[in-house]
């Protein structure tokens, strides 16, 4: 019996001692944590934080902060939750004697909480005219649990397609100021709460004052692009094409109020009208398109009254009406030289043309009459390049520029370009005093509306400096004046 006993007790021992082993390989750990906002990162206090499987509920300080203290180790699941806000769960290995780190962050309830109403966009009304270039956007919105709400009001310029963005504003209005003359600008107004998705209004438009007094067209490169500006005396000025696409050579029709250019359509280059300040936009040419050596020395021309117009397709001089319709070939070239440019004059009786090879250089001048027969010649026989073509009211004078040095390169580089006027009485070409810099080209050259002045492009012969719009009188020596600095292929009615 004694040993059966003692056998007894020392099972007792042995289990005994084997379970407190158990319990002290187990042993406890803790969790801290903190619960913010998603967005903010702000604390978030009095947020409820329990687990699975359960130990203690805990609420958190004023800085979020809780603690789980003296938990058995193991696998939890510990659970956030507060009023306004998504509950959110997070998981988490409670390790003997160490500290577990938990992050909440919260996402604000949208369960019970309604967006915006959709903002009413009230002044200025929709489709409003002559608008200042200053103005005030007015606008009400509503919530209806009362949230602060703020704005955010986006501006498209709907002839330069920027669109402006104003964000977080607190208030109904805006005031916009420096807006563009006779453009048309798209605005709309998008509310939000901080809790719901923002709520858009409708799209309205308005359009600014006319521009005063335009009497000049020009282009600028932006973007890589040739872009068409109008400009008055005081150098105020307007962007009348999109940046987004290449236009060139602006011409004015004051008889019917139109301007013409050439822009790309794809791989060809088509004539195209427009109102003064760049709306009614028109594709005169379809089928046959303007071409010629290089897009950036070819030009066209109106008719007087502004019903046709006539322009270069390579070797061949087209004639279409303004509507697009009545394409006919006018002349072709003799020999094969390419048509660059062309100047029809005032009565409409004779054409004045510009053609040379397909570099550019072996440069004819000469008047032809409407039936496409030579009348005279102005210029031949001369190396280098030749640009800018315009005939006089009288038909007594063509002014053009020649480059002097007779310079020819693959990139139509010109070394020392300077303005002629030739005069069909004399039947010579005189050289304009208007004491040109050296180093410099005058280039693209036209009469001034009262023929006592010329505008042109003055540049240096370096091929990349800054392009700068001039005048000079036809009889005064120092007269030379810039208008309009980065611009060129001018136009003056």
């Amino acid at each position: 019996m004694k040993k059966i006993g003692l056998k007894i007790l020392v099972c007792f021992v042995l289990f005994v001692s084997c379970s407190e082993e158990v319990i002290d390989d187990t042993g406890a750990g803790s969790v801290k944590g903190r619960v913010v906002d998603s967005q903010t990162f702000e604390p978030i206090k009095n947020a409820r934080i329990s687990s699975s499987p359960a130990t203690n509920t805990y609420f958190t300080d004023d800085n979020g902060d809780f603690v789980f203290d003296k938990i058995v180790v193991g696998k939890y699941s510990f659970q956030a939750q507060k009023e306004g806000y998504t509950a959110k769960f997070e998981a988490a290995n409670v390790n003997r004697n160490s500290t577990t780190q938990i992050v909440f962050e919260l996402e604000i309830s949208t369960a019970n909480n309604k967006p915006p109403a959709i903002p009413v966009l009230t002044a200025p009304a929709d489709n409003a005219k002559s608008q200042a270039l200053q103005l005030n956007l007015t606008w009400t919105a509503t919530d209806q649990e009362s949230d602060a709400l703020t704005y955010v009001v986006t501006v498209k310029n709907g002839t330069t397609d920027v669109v402006t963005t104003y964000p977080d504003l607190k208030t109904a209005a805006l005031e916009l100021s420096g807006l563009s003359y006779s453009t048309k600008y798209y605005w709309q107004v998008s509310a939000s709460d901080g809790i719901n998705p923002p709520t858009n209004s409708v799209t309205k438009t308005f359009t600014t004052l006319a521009f005063p007094n335009p009497r000049f067209l020009y282009i600028k490169k932006v973007n890589s692009n040739n872009v068409i500006y109008t400009a008055d005396e005081l150098g105020n000025e307007l962007q009348l094409t999109s940046s987004e696409v290449n236009s060139y050579r602006p011409r004015k029709n004051l008889q019917i109020k139109k301007i013409a250019y050439i822009s790309s359509d794809g791989s060809q280059n088509q004539i195209y009208t427009m109102n003064p300040d760049g709306s009614g936009v028109f594709k005169v040419t379809n089928s046959i398109p303007v071409a010629g050596f290089n897009m950036e020395h070819v030009n066209y021309c109106w008719s007087t009254n502004g019903s046709q117009l006539i322009y270069p397709n390579f070797d061949k001089l087209y004639r279409i009406n303004s509507n697009g319709g009545g394409l006919i070939q006018l002349f072709k070239t003799p020999n094969g030289k390419f048509i660059s440019e062309c100047d029809w004059s005032q009565d409409g009786s004779k054409i004045v043309l510009k053609v040379n090879d397909i570099s550019g250089y072996n440069v004819e001048i000469y008047v032809i009459n409407t039936s496409g027969t030579v009348l005279y010649e102005v210029l031949s026989g001369f190396n280098g390049a030749v640009s800018g073509l315009n005939i006089s009211v009288d038909n007594e004078k063509i002014v053009y520029t020649r480059d002097v040095s007779g310079y020819e390169s693959s990139n139509y580089r010109r070394m020392d370009s300077r303005i002629f006027v030739y005069n069909r009485t004399a039947n010579t070409s005189t050289e304009l005093d208007i004491e040109k810099p050296t180093g410099y080209n005058d280039l693209d050259v036209k009469f001034s509306p009262n023929e006592a002045d010329v505008i042109f492009v003055n540049t240096s012969n370096d091929g990349i400096s800054i392009k700068n719009i001039q005048t000079a009188s036809l009889t005064q020596t120092d007269s030379r004046v810039t208008l309009f600095s980065g611009g060129s292929m001018p136009e003056w009615k």
